[in-house]
């Protein structure tokens, strides 16, 4: 098979996995070498359906003995295959290297023949690449599950960041859709590079010779959509993850239709809200100090598609709010719909000066159009017809942006004005109020 066709092959089949990006490594040139990889990151690159494929990725091979279900290089999937030789794959990246087409590999691949088989052929690239053309730049490798423990730690000194897809987030959907999948397969490689990175740092300090291992750390993939698996569920998941293996990231990639096993959904769009909702919770779980229990619950177990998660949970415990700006810890200003860690240590920085007003909450950026609900300055909200109720917070943070200024109008109405005697501003908004929106 020519090259050509390799690669279109193989970085076609790559598309699906979204569990890469910015570096987080510094690994530096050395005397003879190519490339580095700064901690700032590689650049990103996007395909048409708007999927991240940054770097060159591409996988090793789609040949797979595996047959899970909602993957596209199942076993039995009818498709076109290939598979690349170890130093065929390393000159063509460094080809498109020296080109300035890409500054960094992500390379992921299907089981051919066995775990450790494929780990081998992965470790050989990435050999090829180090030692013997010293290329120093950004390499992210896929840990394949089931792989000896031996071949984890060769690549994971060699790559900088390295991860091991969890895929489903529940062991019952991982039975159904990936028999040959087990949860321990996944988790075990995970607790090895957690291992393998706490170990290095305690030997660093005593040691300066000592090798690099995963500098940029580890992450993981969950598939959104694909089962019935609750997004309560899933940012369970990723906190436990987050807490035991110490991951950078947990990505989450919607669900696109490539299976046809009866407990698959047909004929849907990716649920793309949905995963962005995620990300913005998983956010809150790493920067906010935030845990998935208060999030989400049993009984409250799917973000609203309408509100970003930190607005939904702030609807949710109208008991904390309104806080007040000139006096509010910094633990409960990062809450605030609207307020950003960075929005937070301005407040916290200029209100040592003087008392804050919301005029200077608008110089410090704050985006009041959403954290107006939720604050006061002095004692005061911002405009005299606010009201701390759940169904005024909610039409105001759900309506269209071209809405804004006609649910905070400064008008005072009451539920009983008659509608034909108002302005159409008015009007709209006492629809606003009683729910007509």
């Amino acid at each position: 098979m020519e090259l050509q066709d390799k690669l279109r092959i193989l970085t076609e089949s790559a598309k699906f996995d979204a569990a890469c990006t910015s570096s987080g490594s510094n690994r530096k040139n050395i005397k003879g070498g190519i490339g580095a990889a700064a901690s700032a990151g590689c650049c990103h690159a996007f395909s048409s359906d708007g999927r991240c494929i940054s770097l060159l990725k591409v996988l090793y091979t789609n040949y797979c003995i595996n047959d899970c279900k909602y993957c596209l290089c199942r076993r039995s999937n009818d498709i076109e295959r290939a598979a690349f030789e170890p130093r065929e794959l390393a000159e063509l990246f460094l080809d498109f290297y020296r080109r300035n087409y890409v500054e960094g590999l992500f390379l992921s691949s299907g089981v051919i023949k066995s775990p450790d088989y494929t780990a081998e052929r992965l470790l050989e690239v990435l050999r090829i690449l180090r030692e013997e053309y010293f290329f120093c730049g950004y390499i992210h490798v896929k840990a394949i599950p089931g792989a000896s423990p031996e071949l984890v730690r060769a690549l994971g000194l060699l790559a900088d960041r390295m991860s091991v897809n969890i895929e489903l987030p529940s062991e019952n959907s991982l039975k159904l859709l990936a028999p040959q999948k087990s949860r321990e397969k996944v988790t075990k490689p995970m607790g090895q590079i957690r291992d393998g990175i706490i170990q290095r740092k305690n030997d660093i300090k005593h040691f300066r010779s000592t090798p690099r291992f995963v500098p940029a750390g580890q992450s993981t993939q969950m598939i959104i959509g694909a089962t019935p698996d609750t997004d309560y569920q899933i940012i369970r998941l990723s906190q436990a993850l987050y807490r035991t293996y110490g991951l950078k990231r947990v990505f989450y990639s919607a669900y696109v239709p490539v299976g046809s096993h009866p407990a698959l959904p047909k004929d849907i769009k990716p649920p793309l809200l949905r995963e962005h909702r995620l990300y913005q919770a998983d956010w809150l779980l790493r920067f906010y100090g935030f845990t998935a229990e208060e999030i989400l619950s049993e009984e409250n177990s799917h973000l609203d598609p309408l509100l970003d998660p930190k607005a939904f949970w702030a609807l949710n415990h109208l008991e904390l709010f309104p806080v007040e700006i000139n006096t509010a810890p910094y633990e409960m200003l990062v809450r605030v719909p609207g307020i950003g860690v960075l929005c937070a240590k301005r407040i916290i920085a200029a209100r040592r000066m003087a008392k804050l007003t919301f005029d200077d909450l608008k110089r410090l950026r704050v985006q009041l159009k959403t954290s107006v609900y939720f604050i006061t300055c002095g004692g005061k909200y911002m405009f005299p017809t606010f009201k701390m109720d759940y169904p005024f917070i909610y039409g105001g943070l759900t309506a269209s942006s071209s809405m804004m200024p006609v649910i905070l109008q400064h008008q005072q109405l009451t539920m009983e004005d008659d509608l034909d005697s108002l302005t159409p501003a008015a009007e709209e908004r006492v629809k606003c109020l009683t729910g007509q929106f």
